[in-house]
């Protein structure tokens, strides 16, 4: 089934072009069924980018959902137009009295920064609050699983000395975890970060559980027991080219950056690299839409408030 995305989004195009089923609301308002009502707080400069790799996972799956994006006002763009974000993105207060079966909160390149300094930080917090009861499930990426599990859990992030930069193995911890269903036992996730989280912070919070992690990068994939919160510390959603943009737009600006890490044919960066991580990331986004969306929203999405509870 398809995702149903705003009409004339400009990733419609390059999805259409990659098999990756689509629906525009105009043929989804012909169909008589409950899609999924998937929010996505998208916190990347590049927001069409981040766009097309969110909804290349998501519309491979035999779910349709239907998708808002979600942007911060305390927050000026410098890197998408204005009339995109007009055209395709709302306002919390647009949104605030909805409810949503998912969320997903993108990472940002805020390197350093402390939370508190970030410009939009305080509606963040407004926007993890109102999450409590009005999603049932919320799937932070990157920055955004360091800004939760502070805000939620007060787990604090730790600067690295060098940049967490490239593609690594990681191993499943929990065979059992509807999350991690069809995983082989090591899997490849791309990284980069300045930041990370430490596993004995973490450990300090039975409510949560490491579900994967790797003796290089760290914690990857961590969950609550129930599933509505869930934590990627990686950039599983990143496209084949991302981590090379990433190092050649760096190099063109001086900055000193090492090469990533296990991602280079010969640690040769005139050579196109090849993803290692492709599956996983489609089977980890569809295990989280069925396993901890689907099968577990209630119909009404009234109720989501009701059932809410994070205190476990």
């Amino acid at each position: 089934m398809p995702v149903k995305i705003p009409n004339n989004l400009p990733a419609t195009d390059i999805l259409n072009s990659e098999n990756i089923f689509v629906m525009s609301e105009d043929r989804a308002a012909h169909q008589d069924i409950r899609p999924l009502k998937i929010v996505i707080l998208n916190l990347m400069p590049n927001k069409i980018v981040t766009e097309t790799q969110i909804l290349r996972l998501l519309g491979n799956t035999p779910l349709q959902i239907e998708i808002t994006f979600l942007h911060p006002q305390s927050h000026a763009s410098k890197n998408t137009a204005n009339e995109h974000l007009e055209n395709f993105y709302n306002s919390f207060d647009n949104i605030k009295n909805d409810k949503f079966d998912g969320m997903i909160i993108t990472g940002a390149p805020l390197g350093q920064i402390d939370f508190e300094e970030v410009d939009f930080w305080d509606e963040l917090c407004s926007i993890m609050e109102w999450s409590k009861h009005n999603v049932f499930s919320c799937l932070h990426i990157c920055w955004g699983t360091l800004a939760g599990l502070y805000y939620h859990y007060k787990i604090p992030k730790y600067n690295l000395a060098q940049k967490m930069f490239g593609v690594f193995p990681h191993q499943v911890n929990h065979q059992l975890s509807k999350l991690l269903r069809g995983f082989d036992d090591v899997f490849w996730v791309p990284h980069s970060r300045h930041t990370e989280v430490k596993r004995e912070d973490i450990l300090l919070h039975p409510e949560l559980r490491i579900l994967a992690e790797s003796d290089e990068s760290g914690v990857y994939l961590l969950a609550t027991s129930d599933y509505r919160q869930v934590f990627i510390t990686g950039h599983s959603e990143y496209d084949t080219m991302t981590l090379s943009d990433e190092y050649f737009r760096d190099l063109s600006k001086g900055f000193t950056i090492d090469m990533p890490i296990n991602y280079f044919p010969a640690n040769d960066p005139s050579k196109k690299p090849a993803s290692l991580w492709r599956g996983h990331a489609h089977l980890l986004f569809a295990n989280w839409l069925n396993y901890c969306v689907y099968q577990e929203t209630p119909f009404s999405l009234s109720e989501v408030g009701l059932v809410c509870d994070y205190s476990i």
